[in-house]
């Protein structure tokens, strides 16, 4: 492509691009930095591909679901988060290829300089770069999708040793790797192999990756592939054995907060998310949430501050919609409901299954049987989904039964929101879970 053209697309992409909701989100991508920084780091990436969800939601939960008890790891979970958002391998072509020479006005020439800037740190000596490949690679042919041209379920080297003071028997390490997902598989046909590219003989595609990059910056690396043809929580559950391994060769200690089985896996990527909005006013629990959520307080002015749980999780705007993003997963749709904003941010009481309570704006009440939202001259209660003749809300037990199901936040019809309002401007929102 030449200058004209890359210049003409790049400019069409911008104007397509979505708008991010807060000031201090972008599509830039996360470093992360867990444990005590000791010159012996570990640098995961994943995300090079937004068509790979298995990589970056493995470092998402490394980011999210590990206290690292001894050692440094540096972790990067959405290294081309533009491309993640479009689900797409590369929007400006595929960035595992930019690493050799790239032009200045390349539209990602500023992340493949910043990510190349950690990897040359002084202090990183190990980095492993996460993929979701094709098939299953095999050493010899034995169908189509076993053979040595798929790229799934393989520990990848660029060269078998280099020159270094550690780490640098790259082969070796990536045997002691394959070994140990071996040990722990879910199914026999996910074995894992050694796959060395050689590289420096000859491979003008592969000298263009980051991997190649670093080990010509005197760094060992490894890229982790697992197969685009297991469930998106099986290719992360064989990620997170490989990246436990590589801590363990580099004496890196940790602590896991899931059960490291198929199972746990899958429930660490989907329960445990959530987005707190405007300083704590709204807490928006995501495993269930319905995939339009109507008259949703916003401020009027458009700008939704947020705090997200995982690195991975973004709002976009899009006229008056508010789209809720997971990788490359749109998990809702908030329809705007714009207001004025009260700055206070008190507790509220409640009566929980007949006991008061003292409640703070963006909290989530777990209620048996009924809930009473106590009478306050100061704010006017809304409660989404429930109405009764007396038009009063107040002063009132309600059962889940009273409130109409289609309100709830989840799918599941648990959860509704209680909206608390000052002298016409919101105040806050507690949120209200029945349990089943």
């Amino acid at each position: 492509m030449n200058r004209g053209m890359l210049k003409l697309y790049s400019l069409i992409i911008l104007l397509l691009l979505p708008i991010i909701v807060s000031a201090n989100n972008s599509f830039k991508f996360d470093l992360i930095q867990k444990g005590k920084q000791d010159g012996n780091t570990l640098l995961v990436i994943g995300g090079i591909q937004g068509d790979e969800p298995g990589g970056f939601l493995s470092a998402s939960l490394l980011a999210t679901h590990y206290e690292i008890t001894k050692g440094s790891v540096w972790i990067v979970p959405n290294l081309n988060f533009y491309s993640i958002i479009k689900r797409s391998r590369g929007p400006y072509g595929d960035m595992n290829r930019k690493f050799a020479e790239l032009s200045a006005k390349d539209p990602e020439y500023e992340t493949i300089s910043r990510i190349k800037n950690y990897i040359k740190d002084e202090s990183v000596k190990l980095i492993v770069n996460l993929h979701d490949g094709s098939g299953f690679y095999r050493k010899t042919y034995e169908d189509s999708m076993h053979s040595p041209s798929r790229w799934g379920q393989c520990s990848i080297v660029d060269q078998s040793n280099i020159d270094i003071p550690v780490y640098g028997n790259l082969e070796e390490i990536s045997s002691k790797v394959v070994k140990y997902v071996n040990d722990n598989l879910i199914k026999n046909e996910d074995i894992y192999h050694v796959h060395n590219t050689r590289t420096k003989e000859g491979d003008k595609e592969m000298e263009k990756s980051l991997t190649y990059f670093a080990i010509n910056q005197g760094k060992a690396a490894f890229g982790n592939e697992a197969s685009k043809n297991l469930p998106t929580h099986m290719r992360v559950y064989y990620h997170l054995l490989a990246l436990e391994k590589y801590m363990d060769i580099m004496g890196i200690e940790y602590k896991r907060k899931f059960i490291m089985d198929s199972s746990g896996v899958y429930k660490a990527i989907n329960d445990d998310i959530y987005i707190s909005l405007y300083d704590g006013k709204i807490k928006l629990p995501l495993a269930q949430i319905r995939d339009i959520v109507k008259y949703f307080p916003i401020k009027k002015d458009g700008v939704l501050d947020f705090k997200a749980s995982n690195p991975l999780l973004t709002i976009i705007k899009k006229d008056n919609t508010y789209v809720i993003q997971y990788g490359n997963r749109r998990l809702s749709r908030l329809k705007a409901d714009y207001q004025d904003y009260d700055d206070v941010s008190p507790s509220v009481q409640l009566k929980i299954d007949g006991k008061l309570q003292d409640v703070k704006f963006g909290s989530l009440v777990d209620v048996e049987s009924s809930f009473l939202v106590q009478e306050n001259s100061g704010y006017r209660v809304n409660v989404i989904g429930y109405t009764n003749e007396s038009k009063k809300e107040t002063g009132i037990e309600i059962q889940s039964k009273e409130i109409l199901k289609h309100y709830s936040l989840d799918k599941k019809g648990t959860i509704y929101r209680v909206e608390y309002y000052s002298k016409n401007k919101f105040a806050g929102m507690v949120l209200i879970k029945f349990r089943t």
